[in-house]
């Protein structure tokens, strides 16, 4: 009886937290807006995966931000997926000034003192098929997120005892990883979440060069797609952002060349900018009206002096026609930004009209009963679909207020 209580303690627990969203950065928590959300059934228990601390990564350089090993979580896989690997990039914001990045030590996003010492493994990384149909018994990875910059950083700030060095976790940790089996990979997905979906795209034709030709290699990026836009101030909060994580962090050196050589550092930590040149097929799944997008870049507090936006930005809801219509035209420049990207055949795209975020990670978003869907196919088979060529996949949703099955997101 009193196992049973514990049980069900957990999975309530557990429940509450998958319908969360962590944004990091000081932006509002956020859940699943649909006061009937248990109505579409409580979670099977979920798959709990250790913490694995990449022993002499040290030695190379390849600290979290406070020093300490960096680590990922990791599942082995079985059967037909036994070859299989599926690397997943933990989003969290970023850090781009000293005190920002000094506060990030004392929390799970710059240090492994911090790290949970295991993780549940929902959506794209359950190991259950009903829950996760194409990918479920491939070799499965998290890769803890401690550096602040899309692991793509590569200096340090002696003073105030920083370490900037994403670009070296990433190395370290895929060189752990290769020597674990994932160079006999007879196929590989690189997949992330948030700024681990920026960090998706920047890797990937890096992911891709690990492997021999042989291998069938794509890479997925969940809301990365953060635009260079104007906030409601007519100023440019992502960007101001974006410029003190290159220049802290030392992220120029690690940008892609096909880039750079064309346009400022800071505006080649954008995706818009890249995701055009990546050689790597490449699908991007992505809300229009990205909540993290919404909170911390077109309407921040920061920039919304008068609190015109606060009740709007916090429930999309309370928005007025006009708030509606700057959101509209948000939506109008990622689906320009898109478009030379997805006249590709290799590449897929899943563009949902929700005010939503990070839906691969969530077993309610990624591949449930009630699910988001476009042209009624769920995130999860529209992923599989592309990745194993089954169909083309180029899903972009119809304008806001049209699409009933968003998991939108609102602030508590």
């Amino acid at each position: 009886m009193e196992r049973a209580f514990f049980v069900c303690i957990f999975l309530c627990l557990w429940f509450v937290l998958s319908r969360s969203a962590d944004f990091g950065d000081g932006v509002s928590v956020l859940s699943y807006s649909e006061s009937d959300a248990a109505a579409s059934g409580s979670p099977s228990e979920p798959l709990m995966v250790p913490l694995t601390l990449i022993h002499g990564a040290d030695s190379k350089g390849a600290v979290c931000l406070d020093g300490t090993l960096p680590g990922y979580h990791f599942h082995q896989g079985s059967g037909s997926g036994a070859s299989n690997w599926l690397i997943h990039l933990e989003g969290g914001g970023w850090c781009n000034t000293i005190k920002s990045c000094v506060f990030r030590k004392t929390t799970r996003r710059g240090s492994s003192k911090f790290m949970e010492k295991q993780l549940p493994f929902t959506g794209i990384l359950s190991n259950k098929a009903e829950e996760n149909p194409d990918f479920f018994n491939w070799n499965r990875v998290r890769l803890r997120y401690c550096d602040g910059a899309s692991f793509s950083g590569d200096s340090q700030n002696e003073a105030a005892q920083l370490n900037f060095r994403g670009q070296r976790i990433w190395l370290a940790a895929m060189e752990d990883l290769m020597a674990k089996g994932m160079k006999n990979a007879g196929q590989a997905l690189l997949s992330g979440c948030s700024a681990g979906g920026l960090a998706s795209i920047l890797h990937c034709d890096e992911f891709r060069d690990l492997f021999p030709k042989t291998t069938k290699v794509k890479c997925l990026s969940d809301a990365g797609m953060f635009l260079d836009a104007v906030d409601v101030s007519g100023g440019r909060t992502l960007r101001n952002m974006y410029a003190g994580v290159v220049s802290l962090q030392g992220v120029q050196k690690n940008l892609p060349s096909t880039c750079t050589s064309q346009l400022d550092p800071t505006s080649c930590f954008f995706p818009q900018n890249l995701v055009a040149n990546i050689k790597t097929p490449l699908f991007l799944l992505n809300a229009a009206y990205d909540e993290w997008q919404v909170q911390a870049s077109l309407a921040p507090s920061s920039a919304d002096l008068d609190g015109n936006w606060k009740e709007c930005r916090l429930n999309f809801a309370h928005c007025n026609s006009s708030q509606i219509q700057f959101f509209q035209d948000f939506r109008d420049q990622m689906l320009d930004v898109v478009k030379t990207f997805s006249k590709s055949n290799q590449n897929g795209l899943f563009l949902n009209s929700c005010f939503a975020h990070c839906q691969s990670e969530r077993q309610d978003t990624w591949f449930a009963n009630d699910s988001p869907v476009i042209e009624k196919k769920r995130v999860a088979e529209s992923v599989g679909d592309w990745y194993f060529d089954r169909v083309a996949v180029k899903a972009i949703d119809c304008p806001f207020p049209c699409d009933n099955s968003c998991h939108n997101l609102v602030s508590k």
